[in-house]
């Protein structure tokens, strides 16, 4: 876990702690983990909570709002800016941006700047316009290549942000359905609510989540990560063979 990353856990295991007769938050969600299979084309996840000592003829208030994030592994990702060179487009400039969410969803009760100043929004990396790599390696100023990367990512669907994706089903209970694309990276992701009131977040909730590869294709993807040269080679000797096999078939056929 990153320093950023570990400092924000920290954060919102503190901001947890009962606070005497402040309103707590509950949260969960429908399941712990995510299995991929073969034949996984994406799934919905629902996170649920609700708001505690607050009575039940009392409806949200205008004053509060719950944000709902759900934050994949971070990983490095590569951005390159493409120029036109004697009418052929070509990779020129790159930046390589460290410690970014490699998927990203967010879903409020109303739109972020209406929940806190924009350096509460900051200080806890909330909103896309928030995410910020934590190792930059670029050609020149990194600024345009992570805007980049976000609208990539966003039209892909790994980062996706949704004022009003929170639904309340009564004054205390609420729920939000998070979309799990197929493409999803595997491994370990975090689920944090918030509950903020006048800018200020007075509870806060974490909990993990794990989308794992099932199968014959799990054992494939350890193969490949936990012994790369075997695999490479058993790969190269597997498409070497298939192609014999293919010649010889052929060769049959027109005979």
């Amino acid at each position: 876990m990153t320093a950023r990353a570990l400092l924000a856990a920290t954060a919102v295991v503190l901001l947890a702690a009962p606070a005497g007769a402040e309103e707590g938050l509950v949260a969960g969600t429908s399941q712990d983990s995510v299995q991929i299979t073969s034949n996984y084309n994406g799934t919905d996840l629902v996170v649920f909570g609700a708001i505690e000592d607050r009575p039940q003829q009392e409806s949200p208030s205008t004053r509060e709002t719950v944000v709902v994030i759900v934050r994949g592994p971070e990983t490095e990702m590569t951005v390159r800016r493409k120029d036109r060179v004697a009418g052929v487009w070509v990779n020129r400039e790159r930046a390589r941006l460290g410690g970014m969410p490699s998927y990203y969803f967010l879903a409020s009760t109303r739109p972020l700047s209406e929940a806190a100043s924009a350096e509460t929004l900051k200080n806890y990396d909330l909103g896309l316009a928030n995410l910020r790599p934590e190792r930059v390696l670029s050609d020149g100023d990194a600024e345009p290549y992570r805007l980049a990367l976000i609208r990539r990512e966003r039209a892909v669907g790994l980062y996706t942000e949704s004022p009003g994706g929170v639904e309340f089903l009564s004054p205390n209970l609420f729920r939000v359905h998070v979309p799990v694309p197929a493409s999803v990276p595997r491994g370990q992701y975090n689920v944090q609510v918030y509950l903020f009131r006048d800018g200020t977040i007075i509870s806060a909730q974490s909990t993990p989540l794990f989308v794992e590869q099932t199968g014959i294709e799990r054992r494939v993807y350890l193969f490949a990560h936990e012994w790369p040269l075997s695999y490479g080679v058993l790969a190269v000797l597997m498409a070497g063979l298939l192609g014999w096999l293919s010649t010889f078939v052929f060769r049959r056929a027109g005979a």
